[in-house]
């Protein structure tokens, strides 16, 4: 993915988005993740796109820092990538409620400021 250029990963992100979006529509709370198996695909399949995004925003900081700042401060873009990080090395305590609350409540944020950056590419 770090060779990817800048328009190709926010293409990538915002497909991924879509992705999470669309597993997350019959979720209703964070306890039908754990319900049945089901439920713990979605779960590992949206924190799976989750880290993706992450690591997609972890290259484009690396070259574009600029660019992103355009859209949102540095603690903003740190605090996406941090989830990542914490997915990627901490996935057996990820927490169904926590993935729950960042579906229901960053998603639209996230795309909107992924959109505006591809407008000013």
């Amino acid at each position: 993915m770090d060779k990817a250029t800048t328009k190709e990963l926010l293409a990538f992100i915002l497909e991924s988005l879509a992705l999470v979006k669309k597993r997350f529509e019959t979720i209703h709370s964070s306890d039908d993740f754990l319900q049945n198996d089901a439920g713990l695909e979605k779960l590992d399949a949206i924190a799976m796109r989750l880290q993706s995004i992450g690591e997609a925003l972890k290259n484009l900081i690396k070259r574009e820092k600029e660019l992103l700042l355009e859209v949102a401060d540095e603690t903003y873009w740190s605090e996406i990538i941090k989830t990542r990080d914490f997915i990627s090395h901490h996935y057996v305590a990820i927490d169904a409620e926590i993935v729950f609350d960042i579906c229901s409540s960053e998603l639209e944020m996230l795309e909107k400021k992924i959109v505006a950056l591809q407008d000013l590419v």
